[in-house]
């Protein structure tokens, strides 16, 4: 995990998180659990598309949030009511003292997009928070958390490549010496909310089956280092709930192979679209060809590390 930083004197001023989007390369969703969750078994995938994260020292606790040009402000949860407050009051429980300081996220990660944004934020905070009061959280204490915030909070913090059990959160790395590289299209419009995502997914398979499919072509695929193989391995069970939720989706699945694409997929509940490229030029041929009728286009390359720290001041 690159999320622990070094131990050392506590920071007394800024510190400043990076947490990653994943993708889900693979994604087999079962019927569900009795606990109403549906089990997973899912290859999650780092990649450069990032949030920064920075605490700084304060007597009081306040939270705000700056959006890139491409992110929907409009889906952020109102102030008060993030997954940071829930990890920062999660940390806090933990080791029975308040916490306090001005929290600034700078969002780059498309909100309601099946990138894990809001986990990549938990993780961030986690760490953050973790190094400015110099807490000395453990890594297995900091995953534990990460899991009671939600099913990527922990791969949010692991990064790379890794294969995720349960409901996700049971994580295993998974060795990925492959370049891949990757176009990301975010939809326009409203995101999707991944309960709904899930509901229709039960509405499309009622007979789905207790486990779900399983990651072994694509482990082989990432393996092979073959952008070909990968391609040809991608799995989501989601994107026909997503696809038939937001029908557009389609064209634009369909665009960016047009366009010259290996394939195409809906990165895990969506809408955002992933096209995975040959290598970085042809990510960029790909799109180009795509930015005329797409207002957002971003190149990104993986696996990348998981949330670490990039600045401590210790004035």
């Amino acid at each position: 995990m690159s999320g622990a930083a070094p131990r050392g004197a506590a920071a007394r001023g800024a510190v400043t998180v990076r947490a990653a989007a994943k993708i889900n390369l693979h994604l087999g969703v079962g019927r569900p659990r009795p606990d109403g969750f549906h089990p997973l078994v899912t290859v999650f995938h780092a990649v450069s598309l990032y949030d920064d994260l920075t605490v700084t020292p304060a007597l009081d606790w306040r939270v705000e949030t700056h959006v890139a040009r491409h992110v929907d402000d409009a889906a952020l949860p109102p102030d008060g009511d993030n997954i940071v407050d829930r990890a920062a009051a999660l940390l806090a429980r933990h080791h029975g003292r308040d916490l306090t300081g001005h929290v600034r996220v700078e969002k780059a990660i498309p909100v309601a997009g099946g990138m894990a944004g809001g986990s990549a934020d938990a993780a961030a905070a986690l760490v953050a928070l973790d190094r400015a009061a110099d807490l000395g959280t453990s890594d297995d204490d900091l995953l534990a958390l990460a899991a009671e915030l939600g099913s990527d909070v922990p791969f949010a913090l692991v990064g790379g490549t890794a294969l995720g059990e349960g409901r996700g959160e049971r994580l295993t790395p998974v060795a990925d010496d492959g370049s891949w590289w990757w176009v990301v299209v975010p939809a326009a419009g409203d995101g999707l909310s991944t309960p709904a995502v899930y509901r229709r997914f039960d509405e499309l398979h009622p007979d789905a089956p207790a486990q779900p499919a399983p990651a072994g072509v694509l482990l082989e695929a990432v393996h092979s280092r073959d952008p070909d193989r990968l391609a040809a391995a991608l799995h989501n069970d989601l994107q026909p709930a997503a696809v038939d939720l937001r029908p557009d989706l389609a064209d634009t699945l369909a665009a960016g192979e047009a366009a010259g694409a290996l394939r195409g997929v809906v990165s895990g509940s969506g809408p955002t679209c992933v096209f995975l490229a040959r290598d970085a030029d042809h990510a960029r041929e790909v799109a180009g060809a795509l930015r005329d009728d797409h207002p957002t286009v971003v190149v990104a390359h993986g696996p990348v590390a998981g949330a670490h720290v990039v600045t401590v001041e210790t004035r």
